[in-house]
């Protein structure tokens, strides 16, 4: 099912072993296009008629009431009660150690730079609804929003016909054990161009504009936030989920391949690649999946991704070649099943989380380890991380010189401005201190 790929003996570039799905982005941007200028233009009346279109239902009002949130909390099953108070308490924990605390450098005497770290002032988290219902995302979303500071959160997530047009029960839930009040009906591009543009709803309230929207969504919700960028901040452009497994012949087969139909399990579009330096340890795998697959419920939707391009099992001469693939592929999801697990994880460059060893798959991750789920997919954990307190945070240099200490650096800052060809930045020392002198290469 899962195609193979050979690497051994071969000096191929590791970055092109395994395409990734195709996502044409662009071209959802096209389609969505008239959704956000009706929006911008018409406000809460081109939200509700998008929605309705679709997503074949209306909701009852685009803010989901206060006593709804509080409704769905109360009638939460009590395992499920406790498995999300367990998770929030275990990301609490883990995102309260990331705050980041003010730093005052004295450059020189009478001169120095502070750096404070100023929250975002209003974001908007985006709780996708589609095939699967997340409230774990709404807890990966609003606690290091919450622990960065962020003064005014608003949840967005789409209506769900089943449940009388309000976002599904275990979101509205989860954002009500999580203290967020500001919820909404709505998905899709709709939910990105609300938060962006802000909009009055029909019910005399607005919801106001946001600075940042974070979260996944579907490749429309993935255009918006492209489309909108600049308009608001973005954390990154979603792709379809993926998970690599780097393993050697002590992994066992039975853990690969739960692990590979577990993020097949999301979408078909979904990437699942075992590398591996064991042909027979492949062909295990290979077995396995095969035989879990008869006791897996969503079937087609993981033979589709599993037997995708997206997909494989990649033979590799070692694990050294094995982590050159891994850190040139960059996976979203980077599982470590070796000898010596934690020694190769450390040496890992490129990655958007690495679970380590046997027990921690990504499953944990997703749910109960602490760590965020929301991590950089496509090749985009080369150059960017998972969301994090830092993401909600912003650093802002105060600069404080006394004269003295400005006099003393004036001959460099001028001779600086005169070699870019900008005497008038020149002319703003001159203005405090006079003229240090000839030697500054600048003529008075």
């Amino acid at each position: 099912m899962i195609r193979r790929i050979d690497l051994r003996g071969s000096h191929a570039n590791p970055r092109d072993v395994v395409p990734r799905a195709a996502m044409d982005v662009a071209d959802a941007g096209e389609r969505i296009r008239p959704i956000l200028g009706d929006i911008r233009s018409e406000g809460a009346a081109a939200v509700l008629r998008w929605t309705e279109q679709l997503d074949g239902v209306r909701p009852p009002a685009l803010r989901v009431p206060p006593d709804v949130l509080a409704e769905q909390a109360e009638a939460l099953d009590p395992a499920v009660r406790a498995a999300l108070l367990e998770s929030i308490a275990r990301a609490r924990r883990v995102h309260a150690d990331q705050r980041r605390t003010d730093t005052t450098t004295v450059v020189v005497p009478g001169g120095t730079v502070t750096e404070r770290w100023i929250p975002v002032e209003r974001v908007g988290l985006y709780v996708p609804g589609g095939r699967a219902v997340y409230p774990s995302s709404v807890i990966m979303n609003v606690i290091p929003a919450q622990e960065a500071g962020v003064g005014s959160l608003a949840v967005v997530s789409p209506p769900q016909r089943d449940f009388g047009g309000w976002p599904h029960p275990t979101i509205l839930a989860a954002c009500h054990l999580l203290g967020v009040e500001e919820v909404y009906a709505v998905g899709g591009a709709q939910a990105v161009a609300m938060l962006a543009y802000g909009i009055d709803l029909p019910d005399g309230g607005r919801c106001e504009p946001v600075d940042l929207v974070t979260g996944p969504g579907n490749i429309y919700v993935t255009a918006a936030k492209r489309a909108l960028q600049g308009v608001i901040g973005i954390d990154s452009e979603a792709g379809p989920t993926e998970v690599m497994v780097l393993a050697d012949s002590t992994a066992q087969p039975a853990h690969v391949a739960a692990d590979l139909i577990s993020q097949a399990e999301h979408d078909t579009l979904a990437a699942a690649v075992l590398v591996t330096d064991s042909p027979e340890l492949a062909d295990r795998v290979d077995a396995e999946v095969a035989r879990q697959l008869t006791e897996t419920k969503h079937v087609e939707r993981i033979t589709e991704a599993l037997s995708g391009t997206q997909s494989a099992i990649v033979l590799v001469e070692d694990l050294e070649q094995g982590l050159a693939v891994a850190d040139a592929y960059a996976a979203e999801h980077l599982e470590i099943q070796t000898r010596d697990a934690r020694e190769w994880a450390m040496r890992v460059r490129n990655a958007g989380a690495v679970f380590v060893g046997p027990h921690a798959p990504v499953s944990l991750g997703d749910y109960s380890a602490g760590s965020n789920h929301v991590l950089p997919t496509a090749g985009s954990a080369r150059h960017s991380s998972g969301l994090s307190v830092q993401t909600f945070l912003r650093g802002i240099h105060i600069v404080e010189y006394d004269e003295n200490a400005l006099r003393d650096v004036a001959p460099h800052v001028l001779a600086l401005s005169s070699a870019e060809d900008l005497p008038a930045h020149g002319q703003a020392i001159r203005a405090r201190v006079g003229d240090p002198g000839a030697d500054t290469g600048e003529q008075a």
